[in-house]
């Protein structure tokens, strides 16, 4: 650092000001305190030298005495730790409050810290940065250990070992570890891409993880909002939070109405804490905000807090077990089971032949004499019928499917991330292909939730110009959008003419309106005339806002409302027309206002109304004080003032996506929080509802209609329902809990807190990066980061692959293995030498579970899989009848044309036993290569189709005939092969291509 900070010694630290502007102070401070370090780390360097320094006339420790006191000298990390993890209010009032630390930490409650990057500097310097030690990530050496903890591999290094004894003292150290050490050498190789590929996986989750971690805060520096990461947090930075955030540090509440947090991750306590300045100013990091509205002083960061420590403890599990992967694991250990069992059988019937003479020597002789053969040669004789026993065994174990899913998932999750679908619980890469129906929000997912006002009733007339409405009910509109609100403006830069409107997209529009259509509305000379007495901040509920205000101008008190047309209007009992005058409002007239609110709403505008009522003086104690707290805002015999169309509009391609669905057998409900006419235009708009649907009762229905239902109706009229609107959180709940137990598989996709419980309920939860609160993203199972409704459909699309890949290679792995299994017990029970031993089937195995598995597992999600229904994970056999017919055809080929290999290659190809069995290694390996062909398409006959665009699937293709050539060619010695003639290459390559004929002609059967 002191080399750094070298040009900056020529500073006259002496000639400080200490006295002058207090917020200069800090500068003060930073630069004598980094000053003072130079010269003392300059100094060490010279004693190191053993040179003299020059002391300067102006001591470096005169200065740091001097300026030290100013820069948070009046407060350490200890007591703000002290102060926030102990709720210490004792210790707070020591240093004069709230508004005492935010005076230590030289920060303003208005304008915030000033931001520049010696500021921040100083901050992160003093009390740390808001980041956490993660745990150590696992190395290469632990996944090695842990893949080879496994029964297979155990059983395999054993009879490597017993191979390599025997070799050894049959044939000579020189020729007899050829066996042994190349099982050795294959294993250590399975091993390793098992522990790469795991290694890969847990990148990538790390990877996730840190991208998931990093979310934006609003915080206020030099007087403007801005959003920066949470990573870039420092203590006394001003937090804006509103509902949905997480606290993102430690800290101090300022200001604010109604705020509550769910602390429930650092208490297990799942009741809302509220927050408040007088009783309970506390935060805490990780803590989610469920309601209201506040500004924080950020006191302490990183692990310097409570949520800091955990998750430095805390490492993403990776082996998180996915459903498909717990069929596969039984199913594996059912085919092992039963591979351990034809194993036994062949050894109790290699046993009795041996001991009743029935078996020959290499020389034709009786291999078993009673009492004549000796115990060497029988040691010998058992330990081969282990041997091949054994290597039966391993046949029908299909250890390589688990890493082949691994694979798959590993690959999927990596493209979706690259097709803006952040996946975070690995089991809705599949889920999300079996998914029936997808409940969807309306805001923010269906349409774009950029707002826009583009209409505006006052009474029961429409107004273009806010120029014919009178002063003083436009000073109470202004009044009512000023006050009554969770948003806010600013000066973009200081000067500047231009605002940013900053809250929800709702409030922006609301506020951006009234700026510019009502006469120049000022927010800031509003609420300096007016003292805040009460605020019931907006929910997804009650679906409405209301503040209560006393003007300091004639001292008296007004109540604003703001919310949902229809129940604004039901509170109502006048109204103003543009003279400002107020009329009572009869039914007639009632009437009226709501068709106007359903024209509005069939336009497909979100509809609000504002309302008004001024307290009474003798009703003035009772409304704002000593009443029940319902009673502090009045919500009765209410003037309405207007009602505002916001239009919002659909995303692009919207309409396709929800037809591409519809298509693939996946129906799309709406759910949303507007009024039954708004949602039935949008759902048409989205194709959601066709024009020419009967628009009745059974396909849209409002929340509380749908709750009433008793539980027998609901049952019935579920499947039925497309849209639900006006739904609260435990409406849209009560749906997917529904469909759930219809036996749907259900996606929610949403982007606010109130989509929370739905996201979590469902089978898989999917939420908006951008626009998506932190409590909805950490529901949710998947995170769309473009917030693009088109990317829901590539999602579907990828879950449908996921599981379309791993039946391809189930397919491919139980045609090895049934093939395998039958040669080697018939070639066994025949008294003859079984076809694959141990390393040539490693070598097999080897090919199909990685090359094999990779070139399956990297095949793109096509048409054809969205035009199938959904496929369920639970009820639906995971090998389907198409594959048992495509498995026995091709495993019946290979076993036909091996065996006849086997017993009478020799003869028929007019070569020696060595080069039969080897033209059987190659035939076999081929004939899998030009299977995994077959295996591409399940069902279509056309299996070349689009197979040149996937260039990675033939590159691995040409690697694995390359790797075959190399063993055949070049490692005879070690795998027990001869090299081949052209001619035999040719008639291997003619007997294996004939595969992908048979797999054609196979297809034409319906099954």
């Amino acid at each position: 650092m002191s080399n750094i900070l070298h040009p900056n010694l020529n500073f006259k630290e002496p000639t400080l000001d200490v006295r002058g502007k207090p917020n200069k102070r800090w500068r003060s401070a930073f630069a004598a305190i980094y000053s003072a370090r130079a010269l003392y780390s300059l100094l060490n360097q010279k004693k190191e030298k053993r040179r003299k320094l020059p002391v300067p006339s102006s001591s470096p420790s005169y200065v740091v005495l001097n300026v030290k006191p100013e820069a948070f000298s009046s407060i350490d990390q200890t007591t703000l730790t002290s102060i926030a993890k102990e709720k210490n209010l004792d210790l707070l009032l020591q240093f004069g409050g709230i508004e005492g630390v935010v005076g230590a930490l030289e920060t303003d409650i208005k304008n915030g810290i000033g931001g520049a990057v010696q500021d921040v500097a100083l901050r992160r310097e003093a009390f740390g940065s808001n980041t956490y030690q993660r745990p150590r990530a696992k190395s290469l050496i632990q996944f090695l250990v842990k893949a080879s903890k496994n029964h297979t591999v155990t059983l395999l290094l054993l009879f490597a070992a017993l191979s390599l004894g025997f070799g050894i003292k049959e044939h000579g150290l020189k020729e007899g570890w050829y066996d042994g050490g190349s099982i050795f050498v294959a294993v250590i190789l399975a091993i390793s891409v098992a522990a790469v590929s795991n290694l890969r996986q847990n990148s990538l989750f790390e990877t996730l993880s840190k991208v998931s971690s990093n979310i934006n805060v609003e915080v206020i520096r030099d007087g403007h909002r801005q959003q920066i990461s949470i990573f870039e947090i420092v203590v006394g930075d001003v937090v804006c939070l509103i509902i949905g955030d997480q606290v993102p540090a430690d800290g101090l509440f300022l200001d604010g109405h109604s705020l509550k947090v769910d602390e429930s991750c650092l208490t297990g306590e799942s009741e809302h804490v509220e927050i408040n300045s007088r009783h309970n100013p506390f935060l805490f990091s990780g803590t989610k905000v469920v309601h209201g509205y506040a500004q924080m002083l950020v006191t302490s960061v990183g692990m310097n807090t409570t949520w800091g420590e955990l998750m430095s403890t805390i490492s993403r599990d990776i082996n998180e077990q996915t459903p498909l992967q717990a069929r596969l694991n039984k199913f594996t250990s059912s085919i092992g089971k039963a591979g351990l069992a034809v194993s036994f059988l062949v050894v109790v019937a290699m046993l009795v032949r041996y001991f009743t003479g029935n078996t020959e020597n290499e020389k034709g002789d009786q291999e078993f004499i009673a009492r004549s053969t000796k115990v060497d040669d029988m040691v010998n004789s058992m330990v081969r019928i282990i041997a091949t026993a054994v290597t039966i065994g391993l046949v029908a174990i299909p250890e390589g499917l688990p890493l082949a899913v691994a694979v798959i998932l590993s690959y999927s999750m990596n493209r979706m991330m690259a097709d803006q679908a952040m996946v975070r619980k690995l089991s809705a890469c599949e889920t999300m292909g079996s998914a029936t129906t997808i409940c969807t929000d309306k805001t923010g997912t269906l349409t774009l939730n950029q707002m826009k006002v583009t209409k505006f009733w006052l009474g029961k007339s429409h107004v273009d110009d806010s120029s014919s409405i009178s002063k003083n009910l436009l000073n109470l509109i202004r009044q009512g959008i000023a006050l009554n609100t969770s948003g806010s403006n600013y000066r973009a830069t200081s000067g500047s003419t231009l605002l940013e409107f900053y809250g929800s997209p709702t409030e922006k529009a609301i506020l951006s309106w009234a700026v510019q259509e009502l006469d120049n509305m000022k927010m800031e000379t509003l609420k300096k005339n007016c003292t805040i007495l009460h605020v019931e901040a907006f929910n997804s509920e009650k679906k409405r806002s209301g503040v209560s205000i006393r003007s300091k101008a004639d001292n008296t008190i007004h109540v604003h409302w703001k919310g949902a047309a229809e129940i604004i209007l039901a509170m109502c009992s006048s109204y103003y027309d543009a003279s400002g005058s107020t009329n009572d409002m009869d039914d007639d007239e009632r009437t009226i206002f709501e068709q106007i609110i359903e024209g509005m709403a069939a336009s497909s505008l979100r509809c609000l109304a504002l309302a008004h009522i001024q307290i009474p003086d003798d009703q003035e104690e009772h409304d704002i004080g000593v009443g029940p707290p319902q009673k502090l805002i009045k919500e009765d015999s209410l003037s309405l003032i207007g009602l505002v169309g916001i239009k919002d509009p659909c995303r692009p391609r919207v309409r396709k996506v929800v037809e591409d669905c519809q298509s693939a057998g996946v129906s799309v409900r709406m759910i949303t929080g507007d009024n039954v006419f708004t949602a039935r235009a949008i759902a048409t708009e989205c194709r959601i509802l066709r024009p020419d649907q009967d628009m009745n009762d059974e396909l849209v229905v409002e929340g509380k209609v749908f709750r009433n239902y008793t539980q027998d109706e609901r049952m019935e009229k579920v499947d039925k329902i497309l849209v639900m609107a006006r739904s609260s959180p435990f409406d849209e709940l009560l749906m997917v809990q529904c469909l759930k137990q219809k036996g749907h598989v259900v996606a929610v996709i949403g982007d606010g807190t109130n989509d929370a419980p739905a996201l979590k309920e469902a089978d898989i939860g999917l939420c908006m990066g951008k626009q998506g609160t932190e409590v909805a993203k950490e529901s949710s199972d998947i995170i769309i980061l473009d917030d693009s409704f088109a990317s829901i459909a590539t999602v579907l699309g990828w879950g449908r692959c996921v599981y379309n890949n791993i039946q391809k290679i189930i397919q491919l792995k139980l045609t090895v293995i049934i093939a395998a299994l039958v040669i080697n017990v018939v070639a066994a029970v025949s008294d003859h030498e079984i076809p694959f031993t141990v390393l040539k089937l490693l070598w097999v195995n080897l090919t199909m579970d990685t090359l094999g598995a990779l070139a399956l597992a990297i095949e793109q999600p096509t048409k054809d899989l969205m035009e199938k229904p959904p496929v369920s994970l639970l009820t639906q056999p995971l090998i389907t009848n198409i594959m048992w017919r495509n498995i026995l055809v091709q495993a019946l080929y290979q076993i036909v044309v091996i065996l006849i290999l086997q017993f009478s290659g020799e003869s028929i190809l007019g070569v020696n036993k060595k080069v039969k069995d080897t033209m059987i290694l190659n035939t076999s390996v081929l004939c899998q290569v030009f299977n995994q062909v077959n295996a591409r398409k399940l069902e279509k006959k056309n299996v070349f189709k689009g197979m040149h665009k996937n260039k990675l699937f033939l590159g691995i293709i040409g690697i694995t005939i390359i790797l075959e050539v190399i063993v055949v060619e070049s490692l005879s010695k070690f795998v027990d092969t001869k090299r081949l003639s052209l001619g035999q290459w040719c008639a291997c390559m003619g007997i294996a291509v004939l595969s992908l004929p048979i797999g054609w002609v196979v297809k034409c059967i319906h099954v």
